[in-house]
């Protein structure tokens, strides 16, 4: 597994670097049999240091979680703690959809746009119809099940997930509704 350890304007040591390889490795390798990539963040807020991880898995899952604490590695320890329980929460569903697919997810690059807010005049007429695109950068879409971007939105605790859907090779989209339950976008079913 590939691990990526850095800080936001604080200095993180070998000593740290370490410690997040071993422990952080021992609870992946129990839950997910492939891991990809680990991406840790070490940050400071106010007198808290805040620990962020987000787990590639081959399986195309991207698991995520933060913690807080007043020194650092007691916030990477609440992280590793929420990582685990997350892991653990899903292994049964992880393993099922590991031993079904023999091969890594399969990615296709895709354009992601910011547009600008629109200002709130009611009497101002806009120059022009067009809205600002203020950032503009690629973005990869995972070509997997619905049920495997349905797992992918509970364990990344996302809003929506957009996938191509692996039975038909439209573009898809799940997505979580206010009243708690899980929306499937598929244009495909509505003819």
């Amino acid at each position: 597994m590939r691990y990526q350890i850095s800080g936001k304007q604080i200095d993180i040591g070998e000593a740290l670097q370490t410690h997040v390889k071993s422990e952080l490795g021992e609870v992946v390798e129990k839950y997910a049999q492939r891991p990809t990539e680990a991406v840790i963040v070490f940050s400071r807020v106010a007198h808290e240091y805040v620990c962020e991880t987000v787990i590639h898995l081959s399986t195309g899952l991207t698991a995520q979680a933060k913690g807080h604490a007043t020194e650092i590695y007691a916030a990477f320890e609440s992280c590793r703690e929420k990582m685990d329980k997350q892991l653990r929460r899903y292994k049964r569903r992880i393993r099922n959809h590991h031993s079904a697919r023999t091969t890594p997810v399969e990615f296709g690059g895709a354009s992601s746009y910011i547009l600008a807010p629109t200002e709130d005049a009611e009497d101002v007429e806009p120059d022009s119809l067009q809205p600002i695109v203020i950032a503009e950068m690629e973005t990869k879409i995972p070509s997997i099940t619905v049920g495997e971007a349905v797992m992918q939105l509970e364990i990344g605790g996302q809003r929506m997930v957009v996938f191509r859907n692996e039975g038909h090779g439209g573009v898809n989209v799940v997505y979580r509704r206010d009243d708690g339950n899980i929306g499937w976008i598929d244009p495909r079913n509505s003819k």
